[in-house]
């Protein structure tokens, strides 16, 4: 790895993202004020104000954005493993000692300061993908090599699943994006892509329809990569064919035989078993993720009642609130009729700072936190909220350029990671917000309370500027 060791603290440092990142960071504050203050205090400046708390943690967040700065760029490479390995050590210990909080026993608690484990977690496991991808033999083409990256990512999600906190658990599925970047096939991802919303879908559609729908989007995906049409046609048409046949048997034999549901899915497992081990052989690394994906959305589509029934609650609510299979306005419903109504009542221009009466009399819940985004549009209206929206957009793809211009796969990996990061944040906190996603309890980047999300977030982005600036100290016409 390389050094700028020589020169300034800001030798190369590119001051357009760090410029981003402090007016998303100043526009989180006064939307905290915002949401939070209150007139009963007499001290303006009483810590008894979240407001206040949120300028001791950016303070931190400034102190430790120097210290990131300061430390030589080899070390994220030398420490990506250990970080990585530790961080699953303290995501363990949350099921232990971890206090719960709505739900999701995810936080570690200092006296009055809790700590989310997982929002660091994050950091350790973009840092272990970037080295991991970033070695020499690494090859995205190569099964083995995918695998370990699977395995990578699943250690920390079962963890997170484990401490029942879901919504952070599906941050990692952003790194799909970073996959995709460093040359995994495109048509790969619509099956991955698409197989997430299964599990809604399940809710909705027959089984039988739900094993034809998923047998039909991984066969059409497997001729886009391989570019073999015909012989996939005739796969599928001689599957079907075998599963009627195997049902007109088991009914001949049988007084209750197989329906056309239980024949295709023993028909279309066993041949997917065959056919993987068969790719795995032969290293057809596409054919044989496709045949994984399959399986695995198969054996999820089997299990998702035990899943659904796992879940809390207030969780099995929301889904099926977002769906519209209820209608709970007093209840699962509430969050988002209220933010929906705060968001519209600011109109183009918003009703001014201090003026939003939803925020202010407290209709709308965790207005400070999760649901920030609602203050911004209430006070400051669409323009604040489209404002607000072009500076993430700003500087996701700041990083992304950043990515590009770096001469080493590490620093490119890890700058996309972070972009991918920030983009799933951005995306799933505005969509549930504005009743697009069910509520899953992401914070919004840079801009909802709390210490432990801004410190993290911090360290992830200013890791990405300090293996920048090195790149660009060294090649200087690098803009």
């Amino acid at each position: 790895m390389t050094s700028n060791r020589s020169g300034s603290l800001f030798s190369g440092v590119d001051r357009w993202t760090v410029l981003l990142y402090m007016l998303i960071v100043l526009v989180g504050w006064f939307s905290i004020t915002a949401a939070t203050y209150d007139e009963t205090v007499p001290q303006l400046f009483s810590f008894a104000h979240f407001y206040m708390k949120q300028v001791v943690w950016i303070a931190v967040a400034a102190v430790v954005a120097l210290f990131v700065l300061l430390l030589d760029d080899r070390y994220y490479h030398m420490w990506a493993y250990p970080a990585y390995i530790f961080g699953l050590l303290i995501l363990l210990s949350t099921l232990v000692i971890g206090k719960e909080i709505n739900g999701a026993k995810a936080w570690i608690s200092f006296g009055s300061f809790n700590v989310q484990p997982v929002e660091f977690v994050k950091i350790a496991t973009a840092l272990a993908m970037a080295r991991l991808m970033s070695e020499y033999t690494f090859s995205i083409a190569r099964i083995g090599d995918l695998m370990k990256v699977a395995f990578l990512l699943a250690i920390p999600l079962l963890i997170i699943i484990l401490q029942n906190d879901t919504g952070s658990g599906l941050v990692l599925g952003s790194f799909l994006f970073v996959l995709y970047r460093e040359g995994l096939n495109k048509w790969l991802c619509i099956p991955i892509l698409l197989i997430a919303t299964l599990f809604i879908a399940s809710f909705l559609l027959s089984p039988l329809a739900l094993l034809l729908l998923l047998i039909v989007l991984c066969t059409f995906s497997e001729m886009m990569v391989s570019g073999q049409v015909r012989s996939r046609i005739i796969f599928v048409a001689g599957m079907f064919l075998a599963a009627m046949l195997l049902m007109v048997i088991s009914t001949m034999l049988f007084e209750n035989g197989l329906d056309l549901y239980q024949a295709l899915l023993i028909v279309s497992l066993t041949t997917t078993l065959g056919l993987a081990i068969y790719s795995f052989r032969f290293n057809l690394a596409h054919t044989f993720i496709t045949l994984i994906l399959f399986a695995g959305s198969v054996i999820f589509l089997l299990s998702v009642d035990h899943v659904f029934n796992a879940l809390e609650p207030h969780q099995q609510k929301r889904i099926l609130s977002f769906m519209g299979i209820i209608n709970d306005p007093a209840g699962a419903d509430y969050n988002v009729n209220q933010a929906k109504i705060a968001i519209g009542s600011g109109g183009l221009f918003g009703k001014g700072f201090l003026q939003g009466t939803q925020i202010k009399y407290g209709f709308v819940p965790e207005r400070h936190t999760d649901f920030i985004f609602c203050t911004v549009g209430e006070e400051w209206g669409f323009l604040g909220t489209l404002t607000i929206l072009t500076l993430f957009a700003l500087l996701i793809l700041r990083l992304m350029r950043m990515g590009e211009r770096q001469e080493e796969p590490f620093g490119r990996i890890y700058c996309y990671c972070v972009a991918a990061i920030l983009l799933f944040h951005v995306l799933v906190n505005v969509g549930m917000t504005v009743g697009l996603m069910p509520v899953m309890g992401i914070p919004l980047p840079f801009m909802s309370y709390g210490g432990s999300s801004l410190i993290a977030f911090t360290i992830l982005l200013f890791i990405a500027i300090r293996l920048d600036a090195s790149t660009r100290v060294f090649n200087p016409n690098k803009l």
